[in-house]
């Protein structure tokens, strides 16, 4: 009889669907119509430039690579638009250098907005009006062989928001 059970047990586990464990999180914010998506150029009200240009970039290279949708050009042409604008950009210094006291690291602090929206509907499908970013950088110590860093940090920035912002719609959190 035991002879029988371990063979028996051992094909009904193999042969059983599984334990019915699966991630909550696999479903999507967006709807099952929106197949393209528009990321205009974000609005900018601070004097940071740059931050507002490649923002966009970096969220559409992110969707581009982890999801499904098609990003467009022509926000009259896409399922839903993702617009948003930079608030606020703070850069101070955090660490010096003591024997000279000039500041080798410097945080900055990027606040934003972005809302996604179904372009038809008018509904939004997620916002996050107070999204916030910090990254550093280093300055070099040494005037002679200053290296400006403040265009990586702001890349990195850039990506962090796009790997967020990517993540929430992916995962509906």
């Amino acid at each position: 009889m035991k002879r029988l059970l371990i063979p028996n047990l051992l094909a009904a586990l193999c042969l059983s669907p599984g334990c019915g464990y699966r991630l909550s999180s696999r479903s999507t914010l967006l709807p099952k119509h929106v197949k393209t998506i528009a990321i205009p150029a974000f609005g900018n009200a601070t004097t940071r430039y740059q931050l507002a240009q490649r923002i966009p970039a970096a969220l559409t290279r992110e969707f581009i690579a982890r999801t499904r949708y098609q990003i467009v050009p022509d926000p009259s042409a896409a399922d839903a638009i993702l617009e948003g604008s930079v608030l606020n950009y703070l850069g101070y210094p955090v660490v010096f250098d003591p024997a000279t006291g000039r500041a080798s690291t410097v945080q900055i602090h990027v606040i934003l907005t972005i809302t996604l929206r179904d372009r038809a509907s008018g509904a939004v499908l997620w916002v996050n009006p107070n999204l916030e970013i910090r990254e550093r950088y280093e300055i070099s110590v040494d005037q002679r062989a200053y290296l400006e860093e403040s265009d990586v940090a702001l890349d990195r920035a850039s990506r962090e928001v796009a790997r967020r912002v990517v993540s929430v719609i992916l995962e509906a959190f």
